[in-house]
This record gives structure tokens, sequence and C-alpha cells, in this order.
């Protein structure tokens, strides 16, 4: 049977035809296809690398400030402001009955702080003196050590960040200056009890944290706090006293959520200008295949090929470019995605200290199913898009003037 026949034959077959014949014409064009196929696939596997790190860095950084500070939101004195130190010498009050109910069932955990001053080495040093419980556990914070007979030198917890600034280590003994709330001054001898290791440097740098009771007593200010951290799980309790208003998780992870939404659409325009420099070389290799195959266009629509489906020939060819990119991304982004999901990505130990959020030493990216479909289909729907618009020229194409090697 000749040949000629036996490809119009097929060309007025099935659609299945199209798209075994735009594949072959694909791997023919050899290194060209591979080329523009793995920076495709860097642009996937960038998009969701990023995404995914952006994500995991959000979750972790939220959890770990959330056990170590936040609890399951706060209730805080009406003067107080985390961002003013000074407003402490005011944000203190004696805490509502239903507050006290709260801290007795062990569902809050009150905090009282207080600017002070410690010296150590004979250098003064100003710190944030912060009372605490020594058995709570409504905070992921060791304060065990902070059990006091009630003599000898008052035993205070720091953060290693708080001991290297300060140059202090375990059993060492300086003395802590405060003053009280009718603006007395007063001095005694603390001992380094314990130096914690925290993700969060919140509740770490330039802190002193003591016996709450202790604090108490010394700043004369009996049953008083700062605020009032509710246990995780535990309902907020409503309250008519507007000096002491309820501030949830959510609204104290807020400004931490908008920067983490800031840093994900900067990693999403880095990873769509990657993503568009990979279109590019899709469009210019589709222009550059209709200019070059005008006599071969020609043939096939003199064979019976008609326009609308020579159009979807040149962009199922673009398309399989996105289809070829998924494969090859997925060989050796899936390794790479899952080793760094599974071992986590290093850091410098003072990253969370230079920008002030509870940074781990690793960070573990999170890819969810919706991460990886949106990828998948940005970069199926962008690269069949992208070969559909130089076809479009093939709409007016006569079968004469391309067997002339014309295009209109």
């Amino acid at each position: 049977m000749p040949t000629a026949y036996c490809l119009q034959t097929s060309l007025k077959g099935p659609k299945m035809t199209t798209l075994r014949l735009a594949f072959r014409n694909i791997i023919g064009a050899g290194i060209r296809t591979w080329l523009n196929v793995f920076v495709l696939s860097i642009a996937f596997v960038s998009l969701i690398w990023l995404q995914g790190l952006m994500k995991g860095t959000f979750e972790q950084i939220k959890t770990d400030t959330i056990n170590s500070e936040l609890g399951g939101g706060q209730y805080w004195h009406s003067a107080y402001d985390p961002f003013d130190p000074l407003t402490l010498e005011d944000a203190h009050g004696r805490m509502p009955a239903a507050l006290r109910e709260l801290v007795h069932h062990g569902n809050a955990l009150p905090i009282l702080a207080r600017l002070g001053a410690i010296f150590p080495e004979g250098r003064e040093q100003i710190v944030i003196i912060k009372g605490i419980r020594p058995g709570q556990q409504i905070l992921e914070l060791p304060m065990r050590a902070l059990e006091y007979g009630g003599e000898g030198a008052i035993p205070a917890v720091i953060g290693t960040r708080m001991a290297k600034q300060a140059r202090l280590k375990t059993g060492d003994v300086l003395t802590m200056r405060w003053r009280d709330i009718h603006g007395a001054f007063d001095a005694l001898d603390i001992r380094i009890a314990h130096i914690m290791q925290t993700n969060n440097p919140a509740v770490d740098m330039g802190q002193v944290w003591i016996p709450l009771t202790v604090l108490q007593d010394l700043l004369q200010a009996s049953e008083e706090a700062t605020l009032v951290i509710l246990k995780k799980g535990v309902d907020p309790y409503p309250l008519d006293d507007a000096k002491w208003p309820f501030k949830s998780t959510a609204m104290l992870v807020k400004e931490m959520a908008d920067m983490a939404q800031m840093k994900q659409v900067g990693n999403s325009v880095f990873s769509l200008l990657v993503l568009a420099m990979s279109l590019l070389a899709i469009f210019d290799t589709q222009v550059l295949a209709i200019f070059r195959r005008r006599k071969e266009m020609g043939t096939l629509m003199a064979l019976g090929m008609n326009r609308s489906r020579l159009i979807g020939l040149f962009t199922l060819e673009g398309a399989f470019h996105g289809a070829l990119a998924l494969i090859v991304g997925g060989a050796y982004g899936i390794p790479l995605l899952a080793l760094t999901a599974a071992k986590g990505i290093p850091l410098p130990l003072d990253m969370g200290d230079q920008i002030g959020v509870a940074f781990a030493s690793k960070l573990y990216p999170v890819y969810g199913f919706p991460l990886v479909m949106g990828a998948v289909l940005l970069v199926l729907i962008s690269v069949t898009l992208v070969s559909y618009l130089p076809t479009r020229k093939i709409a007016n194409l006569k079968p004469t003037d391309a067997l002339r090697g014309k295009l209109s």
C-alpha cells in the first residue's frame, strides 16, 4: 500500500494518532527538546521546594512560638505592651477571680514581669525579670530548677543567648536589682540554677526567670501578674474586666503570618521568573518550528489534516515539553524534596537571633498535596498556553502557500 495513502488514512483516524505524531516530533528534535525540558523541570522543582520551605518555616516558627510563649492565648494587663519595656512599671495588677480559678485548676499560667538590672562581673546589664511557677506545664520551658526553699541566693533560669551575652554559666552568683511597685529600690543575690536551650529568642534574650511567688514578694505585689497564659485547648473565659483583655493565638501570630506571606510572595516571584524564562524558550522553539516546518504543514494539510487539528498538533508538541518536564523533575526532584523534608536544612545558630523569631537549627519543608498539584497544573497550563499562541498563525494558512514555503 502506498506510504502517502497510509499517512493520509492515519491523519483521518482517531485523535491518538495526533498524540503519537506530536510525541515523535519533539523526541526527534533531540537536544533542543531536552534542554527545554530540563530548564522547565528546574522551574517546576524550585517552585515546589521554595513554597514548601516557606510553609515549613512558618509552621515551625508558629509551633515553637506557641509552645514556648503564647500557649492557647493570653490575658494582658491593659497597660502591658510587649514592644515597650517601659510599660512594665505599670503593667501589673491583681488577677480577676475567674483567672485565679483557671490558674488554680492548672488551666492558666500567670507571668509577672518587671524591669531590673543584673551585675555580672561588676558590669550593669538591664534585664526583664520574669516570675513564673517552677512546676508549670503550659509552656515548654524547663523551670523545675526554680524550686526554692527560701534560703540562700534566689534561683534563676536564663537562656543560652542571655548566658552568652552576659558571660554567665550555671552556678554563678550575681547581684540583681529591681524597684518595687512603690518605687523603692532593692537588691539581692541570684544564682544561675539552669541555662535553658530554646529556639525562641523572645523568652531568652535579656530575660531572667525567677519563681513567681518570690518576685511577687520582692515587688510587694501579692497575687498580681502582668499577663496570664491560657493552656492550649482551654476555651477562653469571657471577662467583663476591661483591665484584662484577651489576646487570641491567631491575633498574636498575625504579624508573623503577614511576614510569612510577604516572604512567600517573594519566593513565588522568583519561581515565576524561572518559569517565565523556561516558557520563553518553549515559545521561541514553537515559533522556530512553525517557520522551519512550513512545507511539512502544507504536506499534512494536503493529505487531509484540517487547520484545527494542525494547530492541535503543534500545541501538543509544546504541551509534551511540560509533561516531560514533570517526569524529569520528578526523577530528581522527588528524592531531593524527600531528603530535605526528612533531614532538614541546617541554618546558622544565630539566624533566629538576627531576625528575632523562633528559628530552629534546622528547617523542614512541608509539601502538601495542594501545593504539588498546584505546581503541576501551573506548569502544564502555562506550557500549553505558550505553545498555542504561536500556532494561531496557522489558522489562515493555505496548503499551496505552505508547500511553497510561505506562511501567508
